[in-house]
Parts: C-alpha cells; structure tokens; sequence
C-alpha cells in the first residue's frame, strides 16, 4: 500500500472533561472515515487537554482503561493516535500517544523531552519516556512519534530517521504564550517541521489544539508536509479535520536524492559524543 491517506484532527478539547473530549474523538473518526482516512493524528494530550497543572489522581489512565479501548474498536481498520496522560505500573504518569486500530492499543510513544519553562511544567508532573521507537502500519509504512518538544531536541528525529521511519507523526500542544518574551511558536514551528521533512525526506503530520483557555492560546495550524519539505495541506485556527494522501514512492525518491539517512556516520556521532562525556567528567 504505497498510498496512505492521512488526516490531521485538530480539535478544541474541554480541560480536564474526558467524557466530552472522548466523544469529540468519536465523532471525529467518524467524519475522517467518511473521507477514506487510514491514519489520523489528534494532538498532544488530546483525551485530557494540555493542563498546566493536571490532576493526576482523576486523569490519568491506563493503557487498558475503557476510554482507550473505545476509541480502538471504533477506529475499526482505520489507524488513530491520540494523547493521554498515562499511569504506569511504577506509580509514575506519562505525557503519552497511543496508536489504535482493530479494536487494540498497538502502540505507546511516551515523550522524552519535557519542558519545563515558561508556562509549560511537565517535567514537574511526568516522567520522561526513554525510547524512540518505531512501528510498522499499513506496508511499507513505517512511522514513530515525536510529542511536540520530542521534535526540537535535533537528535530525536535523527534516531527516528536512522530506525526506518518513513512517516512521522507530531502531534503537539503550541500556545502562542508558552513561552513568552519575544519567542514566535508558530513561525518556529514552520521551520521545525518543515527542515526535519526536507533534512531527512520524512513527511510528517502535526497536529496542534485550537482555542483558548487557562492563559494559553493556541493557534493551530495543524498541517501535512510531504517528504520534500513542502507543505501540502494546513488548517487555520479553527477546529478542523485536514486530509492528504502521502506516496511511499516520494520518500524513496526524497532519500535518494537527498542521502541524509545514508550519509549520517552514527559511529563517528558516537565516537565523539564518547569523548564529549569522558571530557565532560
């Protein structure tokens, strides 16, 4: 299946009401299975919202809690990633994207990189993932997730890449307040997303909240970018559901012409992030 059909649902969630944003979530499958979506993306946290303070004892889920498990059977064939703020056997929480599809959790992506700055506090509530992985969809398509300050640490996107990841999925939670002073979100989020497409020929969805609540305003902007950087479907500021159809052909020919992947020499990385650390102590 070269083709793949992708949509990005971008959406304004009820702050810490799951049992309204988990019915957003259902409607929202249904109209993206109107359109013939395989793969659709919610943003960061979309089951809860972003929260600068969540409560964790009344929030947070497992991975086999009932919410979870009605979006998976009513995702039938068609693939849905949404966040969740997820209780883990150890007692710790997680800011995590699950992937679901056939009536099952496939897959979580727990976020490595936490910011704690500005008006944004993670590292204060949860624990950071310690994996980047990647997971096999519809053949040939292979995708891992990036959750939002996942794809400003450069290194993150390169270990997606060199794992064989030819989608990637960013969904992100971006107010134009987060972090203050002079900092632009959305136009970083332009060159963000548009130089990890072009670097590494990857296509990628972002998915971002809209609406303002608790102090933050967020823009949207949720988009689709094709494996040569250009961007080829975008929404405004608005809920909206934003569709394109990716070519599995168009990242071979995006990675042939520009070998980033090839020519990235992870032994020569290692080696002299080997001396960084023996320097370093």
């Amino acid at each position: 299946m070269p083709m793949l059909k992708v949509a990005a649902a971008q959406i304004e969630c009820r702050p810490g009401d799951v049992a309204a944003n988990l019915a957003v979530h259902l409607r929202t499958i249904d109209e993206a299975r109107g359109k013939g979506v395989d793969l659709l993306l919610f943003p960061e946290l979309s089951l809860t919202d972003y929260l600068s303070t969540p409560d964790l004892g009344t929030l947070a889920r497992t991975a086999d809690a009932p919410e979870l498990a009605e979006i998976a059977e009513a995702a039938g064939d068609m693939l849905v990633s949404f966040g969740f703020i997820e209780a883990t056997d150890d007692g710790s929480c997680r800011n995590s994207q699950a992937i679901v599809g056939s009536g099952r959790v496939l897959h979580i992506h727990r976020k490595v990189n936490l910011p704690t700055y500005g008006e944004l506090q993670e590292g204060k509530h949860y624990t950071p993932g310690r994996a980047i992985e990647t997971v096999n969809l519809k053949a040939p398509w292979v995708t891992s997730t990036l959750i939002c300050a996942d794809a400003w640490n450069p290194a993150i996107p390169w270990l997606a890449a060199l794992k064989g990841a030819s989608l990637l999925l960013v969904p992100v939670a971006s107010a134009l307040d987060a972090v203050g002073g002079d900092f632009d979100n959305p136009g970083g989020w332009d060159v963000t997303v548009r130089h990890i497409a072009l670097t590494y020929g990857l296509p990628i969805v972002m998915t971002n909240h809209c609406g303002t609540r608790g102090g933050l305003r967020f823009w949207g902007g949720s988009r689709i970018v094709n494996p040569f950087g250009r961007e080829i479907a975008r929404a405004g500021n608005l809920p909206a559901l934003v569709t394109a159809t990716l070519d599995h052909d168009d990242v071979r020919l995006a990675q042939f012409r520009l070998p980033t992947i090839r020519d990235a020499d992870p032994d020569f990385i290692h080696a002299e992030l080997g001396r960084l650390l023996q320097t370093a102590s």
